[in-house]
């Protein structure tokens, strides 16, 4: 039971009815309003909302377009409920960033395909984004605020890679952003704590630094922020399951490109 989700409705039955449906598979967080709704994404983790689109105070239209448009929470994918007929509807509930509608009422099992279809696609992004991170920003983000996010987070650790002492409060602070917001976050894109989103990105820089053949694994240590050879050796192998002797002897002599000179000892 990874993934949890947010159900939002005005009415407690509909409320009960879907977390009876879901609760089995998920972890589910009930708000019977926009305002509940917002202090519980602001306390946990939540990777899918679901909302009823017509609520007094704030409708399911304006929650989404909010959600949408706020950087802590845009990635998460929104399911809208509601009874009201017609494509227009359905196209308000899209061009407001909603990624699914369904109408009511509604089956069973088509509420469950729609759920743990979401979850499936995010999975497989994030996954790749864990041994990959910031391959490539547009392909991982959900939006253009992910993107935005994600670029400006990978030049911020590339620009202070040597640093040993970067840490998620650093990276929270450069990104505006409180602690416990700034670490959902980067778990909810990526899966990846934001210590271990530091680790592999110096890991992977390291990687890089070795195919050049330009630097000792010594020099190498120090560029991506290691305080010691031996952590930085301790860390390659966890990461890349070889050692980083044995990961320049699994290079192609063409890819080491500044000569046959020693890089040093592991």
């Amino acid at each position: 039971m990874n993934n949890s989700i947010l159900v939002i409705d005005d009415h407690l039955d509909l409320l009960t009815l879907i977390e009876d449906i879901l609760s089995c598979d998920y972890k589910v967080y009930l708000a019977q309003n926009a305002e509940k709704a917002k202090l519980m994404l602001d306390q946990e983790v939540v990777h899918l909302i679901i909302s009823d689109v017509m609520m007094p105070g704030m409708d399911g239209f304006e929650l989404c377009r909010m959600i949408k448009s706020n950087v802590a929470y845009c990635h998460i994918p929104i399911i809208l409920l509601t009874s009201m007929s017609g494509i227009r509807a359905h196209i308000k509930g899209l061009e407001n960033g909603a990624d699914a509608y369904v109408s009511k009422p509604f089956a069973e099992e088509l509420l469950k395909m729609q759920v743990a279809s979401l979850l499936l696609n995010r999975s497989k992004i994030k996954d790749h984004l864990a041994s990959a991170p910031f391959a490539d920003a547009r392909v991982m983000a959900h939006s253009k605020s992910d993107e935005i996010f994600l670029m400006k987070l990978n030049e911020f650790i590339k620009k202070n890679i040597r640093n040993p002492n970067l840490d998620m409060l650093t990276l929270a602070e450069h990104m505006f952003m409180s602690r416990p917001t700034f670490y959902r976050k980067v778990k909810a894109l990526s899966s990846l704590t934001p210590k271990e989103l530091i680790d592999i990105t110096r890991l992977k820089t390291a990687a890089f630094l070795i195919s050049e053949n330009c630097y000792t694994l010594h020099e190498i240590s120090i560029m991506v922020g290691y305080s010691s050879q031996s952590l930085f050796s301790r860390n390659f192998q966890k990461y890349f399951k070889m050692s980083a002797l044995e990961y320049i002897g699994s290079l192609p002599k063409a890819d080491r490109t500044c000569g046959d000179e020693t890089t040093g000892d592991d």
